[in-house]
């Protein structure tokens, strides 16, 4: 488990994974190579419309395949991630977020690839996307979708980033933590934009988080087309946290711990979903 002094978790994470990045092959990522990616590997699994009509009950649920996290240490000590996978979808799962980051989840790209070959549901790369090498290599091994969390990239970054995967074919989550990074996640015109109840430098969890920033989001109306989908993620546990996040105004929450925690998974991705 991470023991923090001076340096937060997001800033030990951001350091790693520029190291990794040098190490990752030097090739042009141009609109053309990322849509020449996805031609190779076949047509992407829509990730916002799965969002938009949920497979189950009115709130949809992007269900989190996760061994392990900073904050909690190891999570799920009898991992596997297709069994995971397939549980999920079973249970009614809209979408499944697949952790890649190695050090500090223990996750991997290649659980994305088995994963992809089990399911049919479209999927999230959940990682620190800090170059735009990342997101090519998201569509080698499988993601239909990416994150992008406002708080690590700049303007142009988050500009940029977005631009790419989404002119590419891909889904973009924007992940926000406060009123600031939501304005910068509506300025790319973001139509899935993920509320964070963690604190990603505290690591405290709070949904009123998600409340807060729902009720600015409603005064943001957008420059163009459907306003942007809500996405609660952190800090859920019961269906009374989902009927809550719900009656601020989300559409679809993202779950890891709770679920994984569960000695059946299925049985408390239904619970949350009200079934």
């Amino acid at each position: 488990m991470w023991k923090s002094n001076s340096v937060t978790v997001l800033d030990a994470i951001v350091e790693e994974k520029q190291r990794e990045v040098a190490r990752l092959p030097q090739r042009p990522v141009s609109d053309a190579e990322l849509k020449g990616a996805l031609q190779a590997r076949g047509a992407p699994r829509d990730f916002a419309a799965a969002l938009r009509h949920p497979k189950s009950g009115s709130v949809a649920l992007i269900a989190e395949v996760k061994k392990a996290s900073p904050s909690a240490g190891v999570i799920c000590p009898n991992f596997d991630p297709v069994r995971i996978a397939r549980e999920y979808e079973s249970a009614g799962a809209s979408c499944l977020s697949v952790l890649t980051d190695e050090k500090f989840f223990q996750g991997s790209l290649e659980y994305l690839q088995q994963i992809r070959r089990a399911v049919t549901l479209p999927l999230l790369r959940k990682d620190f996307v800090i170059d735009e090498g990342q997101i090519l290599e998201a569509i080698e091994w499988g993601a239909d979708a990416i994150l992008l969390i406002v708080a690590i990239l700049s303007d142009a970054q988050l500009q940029r980033f977005h631009r790419l995967a989404t002119e590419a074919g891909l889904s973009a989550l924007v992940e926000v933590h406060d009123e600031i990074e939501l304005d910068r996640a509506l300025s790319v015109r973001a139509e899935l934009i993920g509320v964070n109840n963690r604190n990603l430098k505290t690591f405290k969890v709070d949904l009123a988080t998600t409340e807060r920033l729902a009720g600015r989001l409603r005064n943001s109306p957008p420059a163009t087309g459907n306003p942007p989908l809500l996405v609660a993620e952190s800090g859920i546990h019961t269906r009374a946290d989902v009927e809550r996040l719900a009656g601020c105004g989300a559409r679809a929450i993202l779950v890891g711990e709770s679920l994984m925690k569960h000695a059946d998974i299925g049985a408390k991705a239904r619970e949350l979903l009200g079934g």
